[in-house]
Protein backbone atom coordinates (compact mmCIF):
# COMPACT_ATOMS: atom_id res chain seq x y z
CA UNK A 1 0.00 0.00 0.00
CA UNK A 2 1.21 3.83 -1.23
CA UNK A 3 -0.42 6.91 0.88
CA UNK A 4 -0.98 9.20 -1.64
CA UNK A 5 0.41 12.65 -0.61
CA UNK A 6 -1.43 15.76 -1.47
CA UNK A 7 0.38 18.76 -0.01
CA UNK A 8 3.66 18.90 2.30
CA UNK A 9 5.10 21.40 3.74
CA UNK A 10 8.11 21.33 6.20
CA UNK A 11 5.75 21.03 9.19
CA UNK A 12 2.83 19.41 7.80
CA UNK A 13 1.79 17.18 5.23
CA UNK A 14 -2.03 16.16 4.09
CA UNK A 15 -2.99 12.77 2.46
CA UNK A 16 -5.71 10.56 1.25
CA UNK A 17 -5.66 8.05 3.34
CA UNK A 18 -7.64 4.63 2.07
CA UNK A 19 -9.96 2.98 3.46
CA UNK A 20 -9.27 -0.36 5.69
CA UNK A 21 -6.03 1.07 6.93
CA UNK A 22 -5.40 2.34 10.41
CA UNK A 23 -4.80 6.07 11.61
CA UNK A 24 -3.36 4.75 14.53
CA UNK A 25 -1.37 1.30 15.18
CA UNK A 26 -3.58 -0.69 17.13
CA UNK A 27 -3.79 -1.87 21.02
CA UNK A 28 -2.76 -5.11 20.32
CA UNK A 29 0.52 -6.70 18.59
CA UNK A 30 -1.45 -9.32 17.04
CA UNK A 31 -3.03 -6.84 14.70
CA UNK A 32 -1.76 -7.01 11.16
CA UNK A 33 -3.74 -4.36 9.32
CA UNK A 34 -1.59 -1.52 7.80
CA UNK A 35 -1.20 2.11 9.58
CA UNK A 36 -1.51 4.94 7.30
CA UNK A 37 1.35 6.54 9.90
CA UNK A 38 3.80 4.02 9.67
CA UNK A 39 3.46 3.73 5.58
CA UNK A 40 3.87 7.41 5.18
CA UNK A 41 7.03 7.09 7.47
CA UNK A 42 8.92 4.60 5.34
CA UNK A 43 7.46 6.69 2.15
CA UNK A 44 8.93 10.30 3.33
CA UNK A 45 11.81 8.56 5.63
CA UNK A 46 10.94 10.73 8.80
CA UNK A 47 8.87 10.39 11.95
CA UNK A 48 5.16 11.93 11.43
CA UNK A 49 2.63 13.01 13.67
CA UNK A 50 -0.89 12.20 13.55
CA UNK A 51 -2.82 15.16 14.27
CA UNK A 52 -6.77 13.57 13.88
CA UNK A 53 -8.15 10.03 12.90
CA UNK A 54 -10.55 8.61 10.54
CA UNK A 55 -12.18 5.06 10.89
CA UNK A 56 -10.96 1.84 9.63
CA UNK A 57 -12.99 1.99 6.79
CA UNK A 58 -13.70 5.64 5.99
CA UNK A 59 -11.29 7.20 3.32
CA UNK A 60 -10.39 10.78 3.07
CA UNK A 61 -8.13 13.93 4.23
CA UNK A 62 -6.05 13.25 6.85
CA UNK A 63 -3.14 15.67 8.57
CA UNK A 64 0.29 14.41 9.73
CA UNK A 65 2.68 16.87 11.34
CA UNK A 66 6.49 16.22 10.59
CA UNK A 67 7.56 18.80 13.64
CA UNK A 68 6.49 18.48 17.54
CA UNK A 69 5.76 22.50 17.16
CA UNK A 70 3.01 21.91 14.49
CA UNK A 71 2.00 18.97 15.98
CA UNK A 72 0.53 20.89 18.96
CA UNK A 73 -0.17 24.00 17.34
CA UNK A 74 -2.70 21.54 15.33
CA UNK A 75 -3.92 19.08 17.79
CA UNK A 76 -4.92 22.43 19.82
CA UNK A 77 -7.14 23.82 16.36
CA UNK A 78 -8.72 20.07 16.58
CA UNK A 79 -9.38 20.00 20.57
CA UNK A 80 -11.19 23.70 20.28
CA UNK A 81 -13.03 22.70 17.43
CA UNK A 82 -11.54 25.61 15.10
CA UNK A 83 -10.89 22.80 11.89
CA UNK A 84 -14.48 22.50 10.12
CA UNK A 85 -14.56 19.12 8.48
CA UNK A 86 -16.44 18.05 5.78
CA UNK A 87 -17.90 14.40 4.60
CA UNK A 88 -19.64 12.70 1.77
CA UNK A 89 -21.41 9.92 2.49
CA UNK A 90 -24.19 7.68 0.81
CA UNK A 91 -26.94 6.08 2.91
CA UNK A 92 -29.84 3.42 2.17
CA UNK A 93 -33.25 4.96 3.52
CA UNK A 94 -33.97 1.96 5.25
CA UNK A 95 -37.81 2.14 5.11
CA UNK A 96 -37.70 6.09 6.13
CA UNK A 97 -38.40 8.83 3.99
CA UNK A 98 -35.73 10.85 3.29
CA UNK A 99 -36.17 14.99 4.67
CA UNK A 100 -38.25 16.64 2.45
CA UNK A 101 -37.35 18.97 -0.05
CA UNK A 102 -33.55 19.47 1.10
CA UNK A 103 -32.86 22.04 -0.96
CA UNK A 104 -35.52 24.35 0.20
CA UNK A 105 -34.72 22.83 4.14
CA UNK A 106 -31.03 23.45 3.56
CA UNK A 107 -28.95 21.72 6.61
CA UNK A 108 -30.25 20.19 9.49
CA UNK A 109 -28.61 20.50 12.74
CA UNK A 110 -28.22 16.60 14.94
CA UNK A 111 -27.79 16.70 18.41
CA UNK A 112 -27.50 13.76 20.71
CA UNK A 113 -25.29 12.55 23.80
CA UNK A 114 -23.08 9.04 22.61
CA UNK A 115 -20.68 7.28 24.08
CA UNK A 116 -17.76 4.70 22.44
CA UNK A 117 -18.58 0.68 23.57
CA UNK A 118 -15.80 -1.76 22.83
CA UNK A 119 -16.88 -2.09 18.93
CA UNK A 120 -19.25 0.62 18.83
CA UNK A 121 -20.94 3.86 20.01
CA UNK A 122 -24.53 4.24 21.44
CA UNK A 123 -26.36 6.80 22.59
CA UNK A 124 -26.81 7.52 26.25
CA UNK A 125 -27.82 10.17 28.35
CA UNK A 126 -24.53 9.63 30.19
CA UNK A 127 -22.99 10.28 26.77
CA UNK A 128 -21.10 13.26 25.01
CA UNK A 129 -22.75 15.79 23.05
CA UNK A 130 -22.11 15.13 18.95
CA UNK A 131 -23.39 17.89 16.93
CA UNK A 132 -23.51 17.23 13.49
CA UNK A 133 -24.98 19.27 10.24
CA UNK A 134 -26.29 17.24 7.37
CA UNK A 135 -28.00 18.08 4.23
CA UNK A 136 -29.20 15.91 1.51
CA UNK A 137 -27.45 16.68 -1.70
CA UNK A 138 -28.57 13.78 -4.05
CA UNK A 139 -29.82 10.10 -4.52
CA UNK A 140 -29.06 7.36 -7.00
CA UNK A 141 -31.47 6.17 -9.09
CA UNK A 142 -31.18 3.12 -6.78
CA UNK A 143 -32.92 5.43 -4.04
CA UNK A 144 -29.53 5.49 -1.86
CA UNK A 145 -28.99 9.10 -0.89
CA UNK A 146 -25.99 11.26 -0.97
CA UNK A 147 -25.12 13.73 2.06
CA UNK A 148 -23.23 16.50 3.05
CA UNK A 149 -21.86 16.14 6.65
CA UNK A 150 -20.02 18.45 8.26
CA UNK A 151 -19.47 17.11 12.19
CA UNK A 152 -19.21 19.94 14.83
CA UNK A 153 -17.91 17.73 17.59
CA UNK A 154 -15.42 14.70 16.79
CA UNK A 155 -16.94 11.80 18.93
CA UNK A 156 -15.80 8.08 17.62
CA UNK A 157 -17.87 7.02 14.73
CA UNK A 158 -20.25 10.13 15.05
CA UNK A 159 -21.64 10.45 11.75
CA UNK A 160 -22.14 6.59 11.34
CA UNK A 161 -24.29 6.60 14.86
CA UNK A 162 -26.17 9.42 14.11
CA UNK A 163 -27.08 8.69 10.08
CA UNK A 164 -27.88 4.81 11.68
CA UNK A 165 -29.97 6.39 14.32
CA UNK A 166 -32.03 8.74 11.70
CA UNK A 167 -33.21 5.65 9.39
CA UNK A 168 -30.21 5.73 6.90
CA UNK A 169 -27.33 3.80 7.61
CA UNK A 170 -24.12 4.52 5.27
CA UNK A 171 -23.87 1.60 2.54
CA UNK A 172 -21.82 -0.69 3.47
CA UNK A 173 -21.38 -0.17 7.39
CA UNK A 174 -22.72 -3.49 8.70
CA UNK A 175 -22.05 -2.17 11.88
CA UNK A 176 -24.76 0.01 11.85
CA UNK A 177 -27.74 -1.78 10.22
CA UNK A 178 -26.54 -1.70 6.60
CA UNK A 179 -27.63 -4.28 4.55
CA UNK A 180 -26.13 -3.12 1.26
CA UNK A 181 -23.03 -3.82 0.17
CA UNK A 182 -20.34 -1.03 -1.00
CA UNK A 183 -18.23 -2.19 -3.85
CA UNK A 184 -14.88 -0.18 -2.86
CA UNK A 185 -13.14 -0.80 -0.41
CA UNK A 186 -14.73 0.46 3.19
CA UNK A 187 -18.37 1.87 3.51
CA UNK A 188 -19.62 5.08 1.52
CA UNK A 189 -17.84 7.71 3.78
CA UNK A 190 -15.19 9.96 2.47
CA UNK A 191 -13.78 12.93 4.17
CA UNK A 192 -13.50 15.49 1.69
CA UNK A 193 -12.85 18.75 2.97
CA UNK A 194 -10.60 20.73 5.75
CA UNK A 195 -10.92 24.02 6.56
CA UNK A 196 -8.02 25.63 8.60
CA UNK A 197 -7.81 29.42 10.24
CA UNK A 198 -5.98 31.73 7.46
CA UNK A 199 -3.10 32.37 10.02
CA UNK A 200 -2.92 29.03 11.09
CA UNK A 201 -2.83 27.97 7.35
CA UNK A 202 -0.55 30.98 6.74
CA UNK A 203 2.07 30.07 9.24
CA UNK A 204 2.39 26.34 8.23
CA UNK A 205 2.21 26.92 4.26
CA UNK A 206 -0.66 24.49 3.80
CA UNK A 207 -4.05 25.49 1.85
CA UNK A 208 -6.58 26.89 3.90
CA UNK A 209 -9.44 24.59 2.28
CA UNK A 210 -8.03 21.40 0.76
CA UNK A 211 -10.39 19.50 -0.82
CA UNK A 212 -10.85 15.73 -2.23
CA UNK A 213 -13.49 14.39 -5.17
CA UNK A 214 -15.69 13.22 -3.18
CA UNK A 215 -16.03 9.63 -5.24
CA UNK A 216 -19.53 9.73 -6.02
CA UNK A 217 -21.33 7.73 -8.41
CA UNK A 218 -21.93 8.79 -12.17
CA UNK A 219 -25.29 8.81 -12.39
CA UNK A 220 -25.92 10.43 -9.78
CA UNK A 221 -29.40 12.41 -9.34
CA UNK A 222 -29.76 15.80 -7.68
CA UNK A 223 -33.12 16.57 -6.29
Amino acid sequence: MKIQILHQSDDLVLVDKPAEALSVPSRFREDQRPVVGSILEKQLGVRVFPVHRLDFEVSGLMLFALTPVAHRQANLLFERQQVQKTYMAITEQAGRAPPQTPRATGPQLWQRKILRGKKRSYETPHGQLAVTLAEVVGKTPQDYLVWKLSPRTGKAHQLRLELSLQGFPIVGDALYGAKATWPKPGIALRAVSLQFPPDFAARFKIPMEPQLEPCLPDDLVFP
